[in-house]
């Protein structure tokens, strides 16, 4: 038996290994007593050394599967044991089996000799899989801030932002096979064996590293406030049924304090109240690239869940586009610049994104307000209403 220190560094070794030219087979013999011994926080700890050596989570992407199977055993083997309130857990849970159930009744229809009936068939089974969505975001919004916050280790999370990134374009490539009318039946299958080797290894990369590795290092407290913060979110492809207990309220931060200014005064209540009325997503990220606030309107463009507050970050956002955010940051804090914009159109919806330098009165930079807006009606304003006229 190896300690801990010394399986990691050699897990690391054989890694990097396999990101080279080396023979995938003699490194596996070099390594294998280390390998058999591994652990689901090994996992992190070496891909989050790779990161830290420059290696971006694409990158990684391309021997993932090689370093998962060869893994395989020792994960498989490891035994672990999961939170007194498993509740959020166990939904996570629930939403794989039923996924692996619906990928079962595509595989039955892969079948259909005729090639018409089969595209229609799954097309309407693979927008089903579209709803799978909202387990991605449970995990990016609520079980991904909770465990970076235990240990920088698992920085190594944006491989599997990553992965669900993947899985989020391999759905729109079967989409698109599926309903283009010249499609042949090979690229068909093609497009569902792509999806269905991404869409489950996601599912086995959760079973086999991320859960029994949260079971490790997130508290009791931690669990209830995930499972807490999760009935925000869409239970896919499973029925929840919410008890009195469980519904979520509104958090409201009270206090007989005056926040005056020489526009007005408002209490922290009201405070509350305009900032979630504003139609718009805001959120503050303080000096230090911290999440401190963010706002609860109505209609949320993107989602966003308690566990955000103190995440750094450039781990809220894929890591595609962390270089973009990180750009923005140091052109305010380097005072050359006090605003940017960008624009994307999701979900039929035209989406306004900006964000703001916020400055003290002395002009120092104090972080960054970032503003999304959906502005698909605004854009298609014409003449003028001088009259009042209600939009159902």
């Amino acid at each position: 038996m190896y300690d801990n220190q010394e399986r990691i560094n050699k897990l690391k070794a054989y890694v990097k290994g396999l990101g080279s030219d080396a023979d995938d087979r003699e490194l596996y013999a070099e390594y294998r007593d280390y390998i058999d011994q591994v652990q689901p926080q090994d996992a992190f700890e070496v891909f989050k050394s790779l990161l830290d050596e420059g290696e971006t989570p694409k990158d990684i992407l391309i021997f993932l599967d090689k370093v998962i199977n060869a893994f395989f055993k020792g994960l498989s083997k490891h035994s672990w044991k999961k939170p007194e309130n498993d509740d959020f857990l166990n939904d996570m849970a629930e939403e794989n089996k039923a996924l692996a159930a619906k990928t079962d009744e595509i595989k039955i229809l892969l079948k259909e000799t005729d090639l018409t009936l089969k595209k229609s068939a799954i097309l309407s089974k693979i927008r089903e899989l579209e709803t799978f969505d909202s387990h991605y975001l449970k995990k990016e919004n609520i079980l991904f801030p909770y465990m970076e916050k235990s240990a920088t280790k698992f920085e190594g999370l944006t491989i599997m932002w990553s992965l669900h990134d993947e899985v989020r374009r391999l759905l729109k490539k079967a989409k698109q096979t599926l309903a283009d009318g010249e499609s042949s039946e090979q690229q068909v299958n093609m497009a569902i064996a792509a999806l269905f080797f991404g869409i489950l290894g996601v599912k086995k990369k959760e079973e086999l590293i991320l859960f029994p590795a949260a079971c490790e290092v997130l508290s009791e407290q931690d669990w209830v406030q995930m499972h807490s913060q999760s009935l925000e979110y869409d239970f896919p492809f499973i029925v929840k049924e919410r008890t009195a207990s469980e519904e979520k309220e509104q958090t409201i931060i009270s206090s007989d304090g005056i926040f005056r200014t020489e526009t007005g005064e408002m209490n922290f209540d009201e405070i509350l109240m305009v900032f979630n009325a504003l139609p718009v997503d805001l959120t503050f990220v303080d000096e230090h690239n911290k999440v401190r606030y963010f706002t609860r309107p109505k209609d949320r463009i993107f989602p966003r869940s308690p566990a955000v507050i103190g995440r750094n970050v450039k781990n809220c956002h894929p890591s595609e586009s962390v270089h973009v955010v990180e750009e923005i940051i140091e052109s305010f804090r380097a005072g050359k610049e006090d605003n940017a914009k960008f624009w994307i159109n999701i979900k039929g919806k035209t989406v306004l994104i900006q964000y703001f330098a916020l400055r003290d009165n002395l002009g120092g930079y104090r972080g960054v307000l970032e503003v999304s807006q959906d502005i698909t009606d605004i854009k298609n304003i014409d003449g003028e209403r001088r009259l009042l006229t209600w939009d159902k």
